[in-house]
């Protein structure tokens, strides 16, 4: 495999993307976008449905090759790995899907302790101590023998999280993780997000269209277009709400839904 640095490469720059883009077809899903995220930092990819945000998180995490652009974690290029490689890459990070994807078959313990046993050679009694330790962190200790069935929407978010931390990843990827929850549970998972970021410095990358998750956890964001399928501003989103000028991103991050469609008619030369 050919080795090239990512723009940016350094200490402080974990995960970069140049020119991604991608086509279903002929149907245009992500359209040039590049971007840096830093170590550390709570990063969102926010827009509306249908703009390519989850579309754009699974070709960051190597679910999918892009058609054109690459795509580098830690410096080395996820869009360039072969199988092997990046299965190891993606031991470096958690993925949170918006589902949960929790195995009903298994217990809530043992979908904890289904990662370490893959991958590591740590003892029964290490591995049952660890699956305690990821459920306290997320607020489920005493869950280790409940059914999946058995726990509320907000628990399987959490249970979902303690697994996406089973290996001690340095960044936590996120697809809508408020999806499907009342305001109250999507706010305490947002400050449990909040949390592990500030106490343990894991880098936080999530896909999101709530606009109460954007402004609790957002550190830095970028705002695709539907229309574009690419990013039309970069920044800290109350300084997006509150000073862009285009009238696309005043609308998203004010809900304004006439105004999105005006200036879509108006981008469009309608």
């Amino acid at each position: 495999m050919t080795s090239h640095p990512a723009p940016g490469a350094g200490a402080l720059t974990l995960v970069s993307a140049s020119a991604l883009t991608r086509r279903f077809g002929a149907i245009r899903a992500v359209s040039e976008v590049s971007f840096e995220v830093r170590r550390g930092e709570r990063f969102l990819i926010v827009g509306g449905s249908g703009c390519g945000k989850t579309t754009l998180l699974r070709h960051i995490v190597g679910l999918l090759r892009p058609a054109a652009g690459r795509i580098w974690l830690e410096g080395e290029e996820v869009s360039a790995a072969d199988e092997d490689r990046l299965r190891q890459l993606q031991r470096k990070f958690g993925l949170l899907f918006q589902s949960g994807a929790l195995f009903a078959s298994l217990t809530l313990g043992q979908n904890i302790a289904l990662l370490l046993e893959e991958y590591t050679t740590l003892p029964p009694e290490t591995i049952a101590l660890l699956v305690r330790i990821k459920l306290s962190m997320v607020r489920l200790d005493g869950f280790e023998e409940y059914a999946i069935a058995e726990l509320s929407g907000g628990m399987k978010k959490r249970a979902a999280l303690a697994r996406a931390m089973a290996l001690d990843p340095g960044i936590l990827f996120f697809d809508e993780p408020s999806a499907g929850l009342d305001p109250v549970t999507a706010r305490d998972l947002d400050e449990l997000i909040l949390q592990i970021n500030r106490s343990l410095g894991t880098t936080i990358v999530a896909v999101t269209h709530e606009l109460a998750s954007i402004f609790t956890i957002g550190e830095r964001a970028i705002l695709l277009d539907t229309e574009q399928k690419g990013i039309i501003a970069e920044g800290k989103p109350t300084d997006l709400r509150d000073h862009h000028p285009d009238p696309r991103v005043h609308a998203f991050f004010n809900r304004e839904p006439g105004a999105l469609f005006r200036s879509q008619r108006r981008s469009s030369g309608h």
